[in-house]
């Protein structure tokens, strides 16, 4: 009874949002207004998926069976081209070495989707929605200038990707910018399946997931890699022989996983259930549940990153550019000039090392290995256009028509890609990728600064805010994160060898430096250092939330 009693109380004393009274979980719902009552704003969500019930049960598989989906299509961003690209470049550069880096960055991931599921789930909100609210207009607008780099940046990687499966699978028939044409066709009409049901879509993207399965898992079954060397490499956080370049590569797997826009996606994903926020055990549940389900999805997505590692672990480690040229050759493969007849270690990319698959195993190889990649390119590519559409919805409050905000989010993300396409060679995509990863890299404070931030402030998460350990923990992470980052990006500026080039690199710098620490400041003043709090618009006190949000309401 004393907890009903106090339950009772908070209920009295709550704010009334247009004449509905709400208790402190639903304390900062969207705002309502005539025009959103009238025409119903939507993105994903035509539909909520109901929740069954279920009395006395610690666990319920029809419960997590209905919460299954956001994960995994969140999950889709671990295995993009790009992550791809970077698995057979460390299995290729460092062997079986660098699996625990993958392990890590995997759980580390998996512990910030924890943060940005939770934040959708108490608040009913997105990440780019809560900026909106929280963060002055300048840097506001900065904020989401920097994620949309960041997602251009994905989305080129991912949308060349399927243009060079394409580019595989034909033989080389259809050229890299006709690929990129047939991608931004075929993403426009499945992103409208959710009309034919959300439970649809989320199956479709499962569908697509399988694909890359079978195709990675086919390539692994072939080469049959050590499984002695590879459970060696993923649990001994060691790696012997290991000079700069394995380094480098060790950096690149963290980028390539952990993705900024991927944080954003999250938290608008896990809206799409329909959970009661005003019942504090229903959000308690749904946090629960979708921890669960995110813990499967990125499980599936290792084990997938893993195959691909493996594959190029086993076959070509060591390998000079000579021993494939005679392969390759001897096959009568009609890419033996991708390499040159020198001693040199064997590079690749996920153009190459088709090729590399094919020479080595066979024309299935190759062809298996492009479906994978064309199912890694069309279902990422689908979700990095959800994810700016939620972004640019959330940061500039847009209320526009699906068609007009999925056509404008494309168009923001593809013309620079089919630029690239056109002016650029199938065969020499390496230098590109090496930038939009450096670029992904630096945008990388800009989602995972913001999420601490907020799930630590008792204002927003109320009960649910992040408890002492988690904030020095998720800052720990967070801190070692863009550390290693940036280091991934002072490297790739100090390989360019020019000093216009450094000149331009300093100030900008500067200019970036000064915006972190502006969000590093707001963080640490909702991680509670107190001293620090001296106009920070971010704050621990209930009232300051509420506050703003009557006046964005107005």
């Amino acid at each position: 009874m004393k907890g009903g009693r106090k339950e009772t109380s908070k209920l009295k004393d709550s704010p009334q949002e247009n004449g509905v009274q709400t208790n402190q979980y639903s304390s900062i719902s969207p705002p309502a207004s005539p025009v959103a009552q009238d025409e119903p704003f939507s993105t994903y969500f035509e539909e909520k998926v109901a929740i069954p019930e279920s009395v006395n049960q610690a666990f319920s598989f029809r419960k997590l069976w209905a919460f299954t989906g956001p994960g995994f299509l969140m999950s889709i961003a671990y295995l993009d081209p790009g992550n791809i690209e970077s698995d057979l470049q460390s299995g290729a550069k460092a062997g079986f070495k660098l699996l625990w880096v993958l392990l890590g960055a995997t759980i580390i991931g998996l512990l910030l989707q924890r943060l940005a599921a939770r934040l959708g789930v108490v608040t009913g909100m997105h990440l780019a929605e809560v900026c909106n609210r929280q963060y002055p207009t300048v840097p506001r607008i900065i904020l989401w200038l920097m994620v949309e780099l960041a997602i251009i940046g994905s989305d080129m990687q991912e949308v060349i990707g399927c243009a060079i499966a394409l580019n595989l699978l034909s033989v080389g028939r259809i050229p890299l910018w006709a690929g990129v044409l047939i991608t931004i066709t075929d993403t426009f009409v499945f992103l409208f399946l959710d009309k034919y049901g959300l439970r649809k879509l989320e199956a479709f993207f499962g569908f697509l997931i399988t694909v890359m399965a079978l195709s990675f898992g086919y390539e692994y079954v072939l080469v049959k890699p050590d499984q002695g060397e590879l459970l060696k490499g993923m649990f001994l956080p060691y790696c012997a022989g290991c000079g700069p370049v394995q380094l480098e590569q060790a950096v690149g797997i963290v980028g390539a996983v952990i993705m900024p826009h991927n944080i954003y996606l999250h938290s608008a994903l896990v809206k799409s259930r329909d959970v009661d926020r005003r019942n504090k055990q229903e959000v308690k549940e749904a946090n629960k549940y979708f921890f669960i389900e995110s813990t499967i999805a990125l499980f599936i997505s290792f084990l997938i990153n893993v195959f691909v590692v493996a594959v190029f672990a086993e076959a070509f480690y060591n390998k000079t550019n000579m021993e494939v040229n005679a392969l390759c050759n001897a096959t009568g493969s009609p890419h033996t000039n991708l390499f040159p007849v020198n001693n040199g270690t064997l590079e690749v990319d996920i153009y190459k090392g088709g090729v590399v698959l094919g020479c080595f195993f066979g024309p299935a190889a190759l062809y298996i290995w492009a479906i994978g990649i064309l199912a890694a390119g069309q279902s990422s590519t689908m979700t990095g256009t959800y994810s700016g559409q939620f972004v640019m919805e959330g940061f500039l409050n847009l209320r526009w028509s699906r068609f007009a905000r999925v056509l404008l989010t494309r168009s923001i993300a593809i013309t620079p890609t089919l630029l690239v396409a056109i002016f650029q060679d199938v065969q020499h995509l390496t230098g590109m990728n090496d930038f939009l990863n450096v670029l992904q890299s630096m945008q990388l404070p800009f989602a995972l600064i913001p999420i601490l931030t907020f799930t630590s402030l008792t204002s927003i998460m109320n009960d649910f805010a992040n408890q002492l350990v988690w904030k020095i923990s998720g800052g720990i992470v967070i801190l070692v994160v863009c550390a290693i980052n940036m280091y991934f990006v002072v490297v790739y500026v100090t390989s360019l060898n020019s000093v216009l080039l450094y000149v331009l690199s300093a100030l900008l710098s500067v200019a970036y430096l000064c915006f972190v620490g502006y969000l590093a400041w707001h963080c640490l003043v909702a991680l509670g250092v107190s001293c620090l709090d001296f106009g920070s618009r971010v704050s621990n006190r209930p009232a300051v939330f509420i506050e703003q949000q009557s006046e964005y309401d107005s």
